[in-house]
């Protein structure tokens, strides 16, 4: 099967998909997204992940074009029409297509776009990273399509002979992955930033703490230093299509022992049970 998109209700292959180049999401990226990962047929937290974006939606004044449990339907029913049983699902949704201003003009129609594609990268053994500023803007609980500090990050990351970057804040507090959360593991207690607007709530993250809340786990969510981080036993990100991923390295120098841990083995293993549950 190729690979699909969705775009206003039109189901084409990718390659023939178009949308306005005056469309504002190309325009000025005034559009949110999400993406979900699908295993065994069915796409995992689809109706958490419509949740948040028709939050990040109601963020930005950005109307929706049907409701989310009718666009849950509908993505459900594209996702089944690509008949992969592990993909990815990419939703985006744009205020429409306008002449150039700043203010959109009154009237305009939602642009919903949508693809599914085979999952191209598998869930690597362990990541190391690198630490980046936040040169990002103040409302990033919002999942917006304006992702340059992101890709930059990434470029800088590829730059350094690493997986991935994580910014940063001036005062030293860590924040987040350029696209995923960060825990970090000390005394058999688990940390993660605050979900304070200046990171994003991630849907993996969110199930893998009440994971760790059924288990009877110590968590504290809060503020991390990066030299908490620097010191930590061990680390992990968490994201919707690389699930849970060990943190081996940052900035040239190991986490712990520079080996996967147990901790961060534990948290794999209760979420790939999730899915399993979930998609037996």
């Amino acid at each position: 099967m190729p690979e699909l998109a969705y775009v206003n209700g039109r189901v084409t292959p990718v390659s023939e998909a178009t949308v306005s180049i005056e469309d504002r999401g190309f325009q000025f990226a005034d559009g949110v997204y999400e993406v979900a990962r699908s295993y065994n047929g069915k796409p995992i937290d689809l109706d958490r992940h419509l949740a948040r974006m028709g939050r990040s939606a109601a963020m930005l004044d950005l109307p929706l074009p049907m409701s989310l449990s009718e666009l849950q339907h509908v993505a459900e029913g594209f996702y089944a029409s690509s008949h992969l049983p592990e993909a990815v699902l990419y939703l985006q949704l744009t205020r429409g297509a306008g002449p150039r201003q700043h203010v959109g003009a009154p009237g305009l129609t939602p642009t919903l776009v949508m693809t599914v594609r085979p999952v191209l990268r598998t869930t690597p053994a362990e990541f190391t990273v690198i630490t980046v500023p936040n040169n990002r803007w103040l409302m990033c609980a919002c999942k917006s399509v304006a992702l340059l500090p992101a890709v930059l990050a990434k470029h800088e990351a590829v730059k350094a002979g690493a997986d991935e970057a994580i910014f940063v804040a001036d005062d030293g507090t860590v924040l987040e992955g350029a696209s995923d959360n960060i825990f970090a593991v000390k005394a058999g207690v688990y940390y993660t930033p605050r979900a304070d607007g200046r990171i994003l709530a991630g849907i993996t993250r969110e199930r893998v703490l009440e994971q760790l809340a059924a288990r009877g786990a110590e968590v504290r969510v809060g503020d991390m230093t990066i030299n908490f981080l620097r010191a930590a036993d061990e680390a992990f990100i968490t994201s919707s299509v690389l699930t849970v991923v060990p943190v081996v390295g940052i900035d040239g120098r190991p986490i712990g022992d520079g080996k996967i841990g147990s901790a961060a083995t534990a948290v794999k293993e209760d979420y790939w049970r999730f899915i399993r549950e979930v998609t037996a």
